[in-house]
């Protein structure tokens, strides 16, 4: 092969990262088919102690004495603790259906289930939190953050002209791409940060805001320059979205949302299709990420766009100090540490560090 052969360097990188997404996803998944059974097992205790506990009346000092028997014949598996078996009761309660446990729950290991029935009530969305993991491979870090962000409320809810500007099922894919608001809690500016302060910012912290962006998303550049027509026009942010198959352009506002803002992404897109956008790709999607927005300005700014176009809001961290009326009932440094210390003493002498959360 010939340097004349060798593929564009964007597009390479893009492959080269679908690459490794697809061996790390078969990895979590062989690791996941290793612990099916388990999962099943789980469920069928859980389900046979809540049948007893209605039949037979069983309460919490027989499931104690289940877990020192079981402990006893199997003192290798920390699984079989007293607070294990409580999760595994509240397992078979929140999934009647055996057929789904195979299906679905058994999908994600134990440990991200416990975080979920601890953390997510609504059922629809703990459901949703299982596909995504699933789907993604999410570490049982990555799952909480997720949750602690509100993720299944904030996708798909931005303003966009998707139905109007791709086709299906591209259009439906591209909603739920986008979120409202993005969390760059990451971060840390001032209240007066301008673009180019925010875009260094995302671009120091490129592995959280690729994960705050979403599984897929493969990085072009920043201040990307676009040559038309003899004039130099530079992108904010340029992403190659790889289950999408198109290219991404984001820019950066960090004011509340203005109409020409629209115009602007219109021709930026426009732009990429004509001076990047490869024949085997789909159409380029914009992204205007804003402080904030009035959803009806936002609406009427993109009817008649040609584009596909969606607007959202995001969020960072600042560097306002702490008022004085709140310092007086916060914990210092030191009660803190205190605090933490006897936390970890008292998870060392129960034995029931091995399952998240509480009974």
């Amino acid at each position: 092969m010939t340097d004349s052969l060798f593929p564009d360097l964007a597009r390479y990188e893009a492959f080269l990262t679908d690459l490794k997404h697809r061996i790390r996803t078969a990895q979590v998944k062989a690791a996941i088919a290793v612990n099916r059974e388990l999962i099943l097992l789980y469920w069928q205790i859980g389900r046979d102690i809540l049948i007893r506990q209605q039949t037979e009346g069983w309460g919490t000092k027989v499931i104690e004495r289940l877990a020192k028997d079981l402990k006893r014949e199997f003192p290798d598996i920390k699984g079989f603790s007293l607070r294990n078996l409580k999760y595994m009761r509240a397992f078979a309660e929140a999934y009647a259906d055996e057929q789904f446990v195979q299906q679905a729950a058994a999908q994600i290991p134990w440990f991200h289930h416990c975080v979920l029935m601890d953390r997510v009530k609504d059922a629809q969305a703990r459901l949703w939190y299982i596909q995504q993991t699933g789907a993604n491979g999410w570490s049982r870090a990555v799952l909480e953050m997720q949750i602690e962000s509100n993720l299944y409320q904030r996708q798909g809810g931005a303003v966009t002209n998707f139905a109007q500007t791709l086709p299906q099922p591209q259009s439906d894919l591209a909603q739920q791409l986008v979120k409202d608001p993005y969390n760059f809690d990451f971060l840390t500016l001032g209240n007066a940060a301008q673009e180019r302060e925010l875009e260094r910012g995302l671009l120091a912290h490129i592995r959280d805001f690729l994960l705050e962006l979403g599984a897929g998303f493969s990085f072009v550049g920043s201040q990307y320059p676009l040559t038309i027509d003899g004039q130099e026009f530079r992108l904010d942010l340029l992403f190659y979205h790889l289950k999408l198959r198109c290219y991404v352009v984001i820019d950066l506002k960090t004011t509340e949302f203005q109409p020409e803002f629209s115009g602007k992404m219109n021709f930026y897109v426009a732009a990429v299709n004509v001076t990047l956008r490869h024949p085997d790709d789909q159409p380029t999607i914009g992204i205007i990420l804003c402080k904030s927005k009035r959803k009806t300005v936002a609406e009427l700014s993109l009817q008649g766009m040609t584009q596909p176009i969606g607007i959202s809001t995001h969020r960072v961290g600042t560097d306002t100090p702490i008022p004085d009326q709140l310092k007086s009932i916060l914990p210092t440094v030191e009660q803190l540490e205190i605090e933490l210390e006897t936390a970890a003493g008292t998870l060392g002498m129960s034995g029931e560090a091995d399952v998240p959360g509480t009974a």
